[in-house]
């Protein structure tokens, strides 16, 4: 038989620790959620890149695309204009079509602006330089362009090839802001020669010549040539018909006369680029 006693719970006065009934949940383990977070953040990353990466790819394809369609757009427009070159002028045209997408402006069925640059033309065996901004240009060719502004570059020499004015001999000398020709006069028989110089004005389809100077440079010192000097400056201006050197339709604005050169300013509406159009000339 034993000696040992059975041993009796230590009463600390401490009320005893409540136990979880049988087959309820664990408690959350700490830190859980702190774990759970990250898990989430990385499925919705993931979501959002499955969603952004086909739009991504999409919005660059349609970039591509446009960039296609607008490099093809600009050789068309550039092959039709070349095209429709009447006989006596040649030349290369470059062709920047301006806006937003080149897609969305074919099929809206016109392009916002398209400008063109022809630096080297060759007119009547003539040198010129030529640039034109269209606003409102139809996708279709046989359509008027809504507006057209353009501007021609012309040297001395090609002025002198490409336009003769009746009653002028020799050639026209260009200076600051005039244009100075010879001419001859028949005053008692005697051939009397006289320079004047005149200032170029645009007119629409003509262009005015208003004498500023004239002096004689030939002929007898015996008449009182004083006269003839008056006569040529206050005749008033000189119309010229430039109309003739342009498509139908298209006005001259403005001219710009420098040393050696002369800018032109030109404007048209509803203007078609086609063929027949482009080979036409104007009247006056």
């Amino acid at each position: 038989m034993s000696d040992t006693q059975p041993t009796e719970p230590l009463n600390t006065g401490l009320p005893e620790p409540e136990q979880p009934p049988a087959g309820a949940p664990e408690p959350p383990h700490p830190g859980g959620d702190t774990v759970a977070q990250p898990r989430a953040k990385r499925r919705w990353l993931r979501i959002l890149l499955w969603v952004l990466i086909p739009i991504v790819a999409l919005v660059a394809l349609f970039f591509v695309a446009d960039g296609i369609a607008r490099a093809y757009a600009q050789d068309r427009v550039a092959s039709e204009i070349e095209k429709g070159f009447p006989d006596t002028v040649s030349g290369d045209v470059s062709v920047s079509i301006g806006g937003a997408s080149v897609i969305q402006q074919y099929l809206s069925g016109s392009f916002d602006r398209v400008e063109l640059d022809a630096p080297k033309l060759m007119v009547q065996g003539a040198p010129i330089s030529a640039s034109v901004v269209a606003t409102g240009v139809p996708t279709d060719f046989s359509k008027p362009v809504a507006n057209l502004d353009g501007t021609l570059g012309v040297s001395q020499d090609s002025l002198n090839k490409l336009v003769s004015i009746p009653g002028i001999t020799g050639d026209l000398k260009l200076g600051d802001d005039v244009v100075t020709y010879d001419g001859t006069a028949d005053i008692l028989g005697l051939p009397i020669g006289y320079q004047v110089s005149v200032s170029p004005e645009a007119a629409g389809k003509t262009v005015l010549l208003q004498p500023v100077d004239a002096k004689v440079t030939a002929g007898s010192g015996a008449i009182d040539l004083s006269t003839l000097v008056k006569a040529l400056t206050d005749r008033g201006p000189i119309p010229v018909c430039v109309a003739q050197y342009l498509p139908e339709g298209v006005q001259v604005n403005e001219i710009t006369v420098t040393p050696g050169h002369a800018t032109v300013q030109l404007s048209a509406e509803d203007f078609v680029l086609d063929d027949k159009t482009l080979q036409s000339k104007g009247s006056c």
